[in-house]
């Protein structure tokens, strides 16, 4: 698992924010949840980041593995499953360096 730029996503996360916050002002005050907005206009543009573009090009099942998953999982149920932190560490820090080298660019 990769952690990502949350400025990768700014208005979705803004959109969530304000309609989560709108439906709990709405039952705090008694008043109906608000209606999304309506339809967009036909005209609108939508520009994908390069990060979106590149998730939508590799396709999300190529890296999932069905077996490995159940694997871990019996390990985990049968308490036999061993964390390795040094590679946990070496994960986070080969990320953390995709992530600076990226944002240099």
């Amino acid at each position: 698992m990769k952690i990502g730029n949350p400025a990768d996503n700014p208005v979705a996360l803004a959109q969530a924010t304000g309609q989560a916050a709108a439906a709990d002002a709405a039952k705090t005050q008694g008043a109906p949840a608000a209606q999304p907005a309506a339809a967009p206009d036909a005209s609108a543009k939508v520009e994908l980041s390069s990060t979106a573009a590149t998730l939508l090009s590799r396709g999300a099942s190529a890296e999932f593995d069905a077996e490995k998953v159940a694997r871990l999982s019996k390990a985990i149920e049968d308490g036999t499953f061993k964390v390795d932190p040094e590679a946990i560490a070496d994960k986070l820090i080969a990320n953390a360096q995709e992530l600076l080298t990226k944002n240099q660019r």
